[in-house]
């Protein structure tokens, strides 16, 4: 498979940079948005240089690096990792043949050591820039370049300290929110009640004051907002500009949100293989007369946001020259980049985005649409660049969400056990809404106050996407080797709430539905739910993950009678990390759900940095496990509701159960994408475990005492 990293970037100095102090630069494309990447990418390169990784210099990319797209779909070692590595690997083939000729060696005689060529038995020896005579690389990288063998490995899956994480434990990293700049102005912006509401008016004579005060309003349409010198002035002078405004109001529609997902308009795919097709959806025929039992289910999933612990922020600096910078913490600086200079009608050359680390993103939150509310504030006031901050309520009640889904299943099992139908139709709006270029110039559609100008971007139109695995339809297809199997994705019009990536994207909720109703069937069926699984796979990766999660949490072990145990299988996108999670845990007389302990494995594949993937699992971990337990965004006809901590619970230390995580290192083999791969598993064996301490099966998330008190009264 080619590698689109390579193929948007081919030459070799656009990844490796030689410092004259011996020091590798690498660039990538990637943004390290706290899943470690860089110190993954730093193990691959000096791997294959033969230099120690501590030494190889990783900064935060900016839009001339090479365009690696979004940070996005576990994607970052599959794609900058493969790249990567290629190019160092090609780098070391490319400096021995250069060290022979100057050293009048055989290549086959010359040893790499931590920035230093020579030949064996001899004290000859050259530097990396030395062979190069100080120069470039100037060769494209090699995609088929030999890689060394596990069995010469130096670095990869060795413990390592990961990069930056001193500086976050004592202060010292420095933030986008905490950036200074000369002559710079903080920035708010004063928002609509609701996505419909738009500007009417503003009281004049409180905007003459503010401007007297020194004070710039900046006003476009409904795009409102505010600048001064310093901070907190410019948060008081927020609060009364809104005051100042008047907005007509036109409701939400709240009627039935579950309703609407299933009857509203939509647009109707098969998917096989995890590919949509643009042909009929099959008929849903009767279950096959062999059938011992047919089951039906429906399970929902709410809107929930991406609860980023600091809202979110952006610089922008319109230069005198005509030029324009932003300063952004955004996964997909590339496509954010194009998307801004459409919007704005600037040569997109003219624009440079720098990432920045900020607020935690974990899909797309308000990191680009902040970014764009910095850039035209920065418009309307040239030569002086313009910190904007989100508020938390602005974070809260303006982020695009995962989207609200529903999910009906249909199983027919024969006599043995085995199914032998399968039925899945997933419901939900689109989980594509980032910005991005679009043959339809859609990218502007897509940022939240192109929408509120004066001369708007047109309302973003969400089409079917076709790729696999992607947006609605990601895990939609089960692993399990199951006849006649039917996959549905539709895509649904008219939903109330704006959307867009939330981590693992369709996959939660399809993966929470699929691996529920497994547990459904291997119930009515009467055979325990982990060789239930196990005898309908026929991968012994999948399988040794799952008997690693069960053997972890004691699955046969003798256990109280108010505990139970719910274990759930997935493997990401059908073909990156395979994982199953596994829980234990009850439920007090307030309906409230304690996880007692909780076990992840996981294969990643070649294992390159042992501390980051377990540090990955265990995140993925613990953000679903809020979003089962707590997460959902309230909403009534006047707008978003929950727009705060108290009204948009998550996860509590306190509230976080003991993990263990169990690695299955693959030496040699393809490293397979994990950062979201141990979320999706979550909900299911969390609800599979609450059916076995209470015998009630609990369909709709979050499971909250509220739905597991509407659970127990059916």
């Amino acid at each position: 498979m080619s590698n689109p990293s390579l193929q948007n970037s081919p030459n070799l100095d656009s990844w490796i940079v030689l410092e004259p102090d011996g020091a590798v630069r690498v660039k990538s494309g990637k943004v390290d948005i706290g899943q470690r990447v860089s110190t993954a990418l730093s193990i691959l390169v000096g791997e294959e240089l033969e230099i120690n990784p501590a030494r190889i210099i990783i900064d935060a990319p900016d839009t001339s690096y090479p365009d690696e797209g979004m940070t996005s779909g576990s994607n970052s070692m599959m794609q900058a990792g493969n790249a990567l590595r290629a190019a160092a690997a090609t780098a070391r083939r490319h400096l021995i043949v250069r060290a022979a000729e100057k050293l009048n060696a055989d290549p086959s005689n010359l040893i790499l050591n931590d920035g230093l060529i020579f030949t064996q038995n001899t004290n000859q020896s050259l530097t990396y820039r030395e062979a190069l005579d100080g120069s470039t690389f100037d060769i494209p990288v090699d995609p088929d370049v030999a890689l060394k063998s596990p069995a010469d490995y130096r670095w990869i899956g060795k413990a390592h300290k990961p990069r930056s994480m001193a500086n976050m434990v004592n202060g010292s990293m420095p933030y986008l929110h905490d950036m200074a700049l000369p002559e710079m102005l903080h920035a708010r912006c004063i928002r609509p009640p609701n996505y419909r509401a738009r500007l009417q008016s503003l009281n004049d004579s409180a905007v003459e004051n503010l401007q007297m005060e020194g004070f710039i309003v900046v006003c476009d349409g409904s795009f409102l907002a505010i600048a001064g010198d310093d901070e907190y002035p410019v948060i008081k002078a927020a609060e009364r500009l809104a005051r100042a405004a008047s907005w007509d109001r036109p409701t939400l529609n709240t009627v039935d949100l579950y309703g609407q997902l299933t009857s509203n308009a939509c647009e109707s795919r098969p998917v096989f293989n995890g590919t949509p097709k643009d042909e009929p959806v099959p008929v849903l025929h009767a279950p096959p007369a062999h059938a011992s039992v047919t089951l039906t289910a429906r399970y929902d999933k709410p809107y929930i946001m991406h609860g980023s612990i600091g809202p979110s922020a952006a610089m922008a600096w319109a230069n005198a020259s005509g030029t324009l910078t932003v300063w952004s913490h955004s996964q997909g600086i590339q496509p954010l980049k194009s998307s801004i200079a459409e919007a704005v009608g600037m040569n997109p050359d003219d624009l440079l985005i720098q990432h920045v680390p900020g607020a935690g993103c974990y899909g797309h939150n308000g990191a680009d649409d902040v970014s764009f509310d910095a850039v035209l504030v920065a418009l309307a006031i040239p030569g002086r660049p313009v910190l904007m901050k989100w508020t938390r309520e602005d974070e809260h009640t303006w982020e695009p969400y995962g989207s609200a889904m529903s999910m009906k299943l249909r199983g027919s099992l024969n006599a043995d056990g085995e199914v032998i139908d399968w039925s899945h139709e997933s419901y939900s709006d689109t989980h594509l809404g980032r910005p991005r270029p679009t043959p339809g110039g859609e990218g502007p559609s897509r940022l939240l106050a192109a929408l509120h100008r004066e001369d708007p971007a047109p309302p973003f139109q969400p089409n079917p996407s076709m790729a696999t695995h992607a947006g609605l339809h990601r895990n939609i297809d089960p692993y399990y080797t199951i006849q006649n199997v039917r996959a549905v994705k539709n895509l649904v019009h008219d939903l109330p709430l704006r959307t867009s990536a939330l981590r693992c994207l369709g996959g939660y909720a399809n993966i929470f539905a699929l691996e529920s109703f497994m547990d459904e069937l291997a119930h009515h069926a009467g055979i325990d739910p982990v060789s239930f699984r196990l005898r309908h796979l026929n991968d012994q990766r999948a399988c040794d993950v799952i008997e690693a999660a069960a053997k972890g949490i004691g699955w046969l072990k003798e256990r109280a009678d108010d505990i139970g145990r719910g274990l759930a299988f997935s493997r990401y996108c059908n073909s990156k990390t395979y994982t199953a999670v596994a829980v234990e845990l009850s439920v007090n007389e307030a309906a409230e759900i304690n996880i007692h302990k909780a076990v992840v494995a996981a294969d990643a594949g070649e294992v390159t940095d042992a501390a980051g993937l377990k540090m990955q699992l265990e995140g993925g971990f613990l953000q679903a496990v809020s979003w089962t337990l707590y997460e959902e965004v309230n909403f009534d006809s006047d707008g978003i509701t929950s727009r705060d901590w108290e009204t948009y619970p998550i996860l509590t230390f306190p509230q976080a159960p003991r993990v263990d995580v169990i690695i299955l290192d693959r030496p040699g083999k393809p490293a397979l994408g994990a950062g979201e791969a141990s979320s999706e598993p979550v909900a299911a064996a969390i609800a599979n475990a609450l059916f076995d301490s209470t015998q009630i099966r609990v369909r709709r998330l979050p499971l909250n005492p509220e739905n597991l008190r509407q659970a127990a009264s059916v």
